[in-house]
């Protein structure tokens, strides 16, 4: 992963993946929820991301759509239980395709020399529920996803 990490032990019912981004830490957060830029880089690059909804403040609802070349939907809705900007979000994540199996995410954003370090810490209610989201291809999409997260970071950047 370069300058981060991916960590799924076997028998946890958790992950953690770590990415070190070369931009200051508000303009990271503002990037991760503002929802016209959040569209720009949610998601492996097949998918387009629609923002229906992200109301980010403590007990704000979210909901993503996210579309196939195929014209098939994928939706994923949670609720915010902790938004303290510009250092973390705690919130819940819910595939709506797979109802009932919620996780509990916590990113933090911790300036690192003018640069963000982003921890996501994923805690699902089971292992089995881990290990299907890994079969179904979480690390690699994660890997792309923050791919783009820092494509339009540089992006950002540059415009200023």
């Amino acid at each position: 992963m370069g300058n981060g990490s991916f960590i799924a032990e076997p028998g946890k019912q958790e992950i953690i993946a770590t990415r070190i981004f070369d931009a200051p830490r508000q303009l990271v957060f503002k990037a991760y929820t503002d929802p016209d830029l959040l569209a720009q880089w949610w998601g492996p690059r097949y998918l387009t991301t629609t923002v229906e909804k992200m109301e980010v403040r403590q007990g704000g609802v979210w909901r993503y759509v996210q579309r196939d070349p195929d014209g098939n939907v994928y939706a994923f809705h949670g609720v915010y239980h902790e938004v303290n900007s510009p250092e973390r979000l705690v919130y819940t994540f819910e595939y709506e395709g797979t109802p009932g199996h919620v996780l509990l995410v916590t990113n933090t954003f911790e300036e690192v020399d003018g640069k963000t370090k982003l921890t996501d810490h994923s805690v699902f209610q089971s292992v089995e529920d881990r290990d299907g989201m890994m079969g179904e291809g979480m690390e690699d999409g994660g890997v792309e996803t923050m791919d783009r997260f820092d494509e339009l970071l540089a992006k950002l950047k540059i415009i200023g």
